[in-house]
């Protein structure tokens, strides 16, 4: 159909059949490490080429801390209720201190006005003090014919 009218005949057709390369040995690898250098790994691959590198250790999860037996909200709300307790002796002492200073005031209060009360009450009824007013000496007086001898 599409062919040239002088075509040759058809050639003979070869067929290549690739041989398999046969591995090479693994040799024995001996890592040697100098102090603060990691291991070095090398593998040889099945042609003979050879890949080194550093080989990774896998990362290793860090242990859990161990849980307390009580826990930290506990400690804290114990520890509050101690606190609370020494600041209620406190208030307690304070609180009585306060009432026994006011039941002082309250009775110097009372005294003073006993006291002062007392010096009131002398000064007005006493009887040989001057209470004031116009002093009038009455002496012996003869009185003839609505006439005032003195």
């Amino acid at each position: 159909m599409n062919q040239p009218a002088h075509a040759p005949a058809a050639a003979a057709v070869e067929v290549h059949r690739p041989t398999p390369i046969a591995p090479a040995p693994l040799a024995p690898i001996a890592p040697v490490q100098a102090a603060g250098i990691p291991a070095v790994a090398s593998v040889v691959l099945p042609d003979g080429r050879v890949v080194t590198g550093y080989a990774i250790t896998p990362v290793q999860p860090e242990p859990a801390a161990a849980k307390p037996v009580v826990s930290r909200a506990a400690v804290n709300v114990a520890l509050g209720g101690v606190g609370f307790l020494a600041v209620c002796g406190g208030l307690f002492l304070l609180t009585a201190f306060i009432t026994a200073l006011a039941a002082l005031v309250t009775q110097l209060v009372i005294l003073a006005a006993v006291i002062f009360g007392g010096f009131i009450a002398v000064q007005v009824f006493s009887a040989g003090g001057h209470r004031g007013g116009t002093t009038v000496h009455i002496r012996k007086a003869v009185i003839k014919r609505n006439h005032f001898h003195g």
